[in-house]
């Protein structure tokens, strides 16, 4: 449970306290919250060193669901994208180790579903932190100080883990039972998006894992979640932990990341909803 990054100016004063230090606004998230979305990945490649310093600013068991390049989303439209890929896990993504949680792809709303690229672009995809330290292996042009791809002996090396990948689309087309196929076929999450009625709000379960994004259901990215929505959202979410809302019946994990953060109503939210659902979470733990 957490919100959709966490250096937000409107967070100062709100969610953090006064005078908080903002080298410090990510220890004091991720001592609130057990998850969060790296955004700044969307924008840019990040250096190994800030992937490092995330990962030792955030407590044992926390979680970055990491949001790839629009490079590859938006600029290339998934189009001819193995070297940006390559280049995105070579820059420091698996420097994360054990906190690197699900990869976010979200796609523009003007990419309509067109299933020989969809299925071209989640081939490509690496499935464990092992095969996208390989992909990493063949990136581009970036300087040593730039790379970082986890090999056997490096400094802060991993063991092999699956990765996940979740796409979140914003063009209708992407509602058909083809595309639902495909996402199952690869074992890659349609994010459940709630978007204030902008893009399509799909319900599909279609990998081991269910990945949700609030963006707002009255304004986009600004307005808050009132109790009562809270409370239905809740009851989604426990239904998917124990397997009542999956075809197969099959519990699943669950990420949720509120990104209403323009007024600050996104981590008091993620921290409502993360109490709606502790009882939850306590018995799945201990089953």
């Amino acid at each position: 449970m957490g919100t959709s990054g966490w250096r937000y100016p409107e967070w100062r004063g709100t969610f953090y306290p006064a005078g908080l230090p903002q080298r410090l606004e990510l220890e004091y998230a991720a001592g609130h919250l057990d998850s969060l979305e790296l955004n700044a990945s969307f924008y840019g490649l990040q250096r190994p060193s800030s992937y490092l310093k995330w990962r030792g600013a955030t407590p044992e068991g926390f979680v970055f669901a990491v949001k790839g390049p629009r490079l590859v989303t938006h600029l290339n439209a998934l189009h001819q994208v193995r070297v940006p890929l390559a280049n995105f896990f070579a820059s420091g993504v698996l420097a994360l180790a054990d906190k690197l949680g699900p990869v976010l792809w979200q796609l523009p709303p003007r990419l309509a579903f067109d299933a020989a690229l969809v299925e071209e672009f989640l081939a490509l995809l690496p499935r464990s932190t092992a095969a996208a330290a390989e992909l990493a292996a063949v990136h581009g042009d970036l300087p040593a100080e730039r790379t970082w791809t986890g090999e056997s002996g490096a400094a802060g090396a991993f063991p092999e883990r699956p990765l996940r990948h979740a796409l979140e689309v914003r063009h209708r087309s992407f509602a058909s039972e083809e595309c639902y196929g495909l996402l199952r076929r690869y074992n890659t999450a349609l994010v459940v998006a709630d978007t204030a009625g902008k893009w399509p709000l799909l319900d599909e379960v279609t990998a081991d894992f269910v990945y949700v994004r609030l963006h707002g259901s009255a304004e986009l990215y600004v307005s808050g979640y009132t109790a009562a929505e809270l409370d239905a959202w809740a009851g989604r979410v426990r239904g998917w932990l124990a397997g009542s809302r999956c075809p197969d019946g099959a519990g699943r994990d669950v990420y949720v990341y509120f990104d209403n953060t323009a007024a600050a109503h996104a981590p008091f939210d993620a921290l409502g909803l993360s109490t709606r659902l502790s009882g939850q979470r306590a018995r799945n733990a201990a089953e």
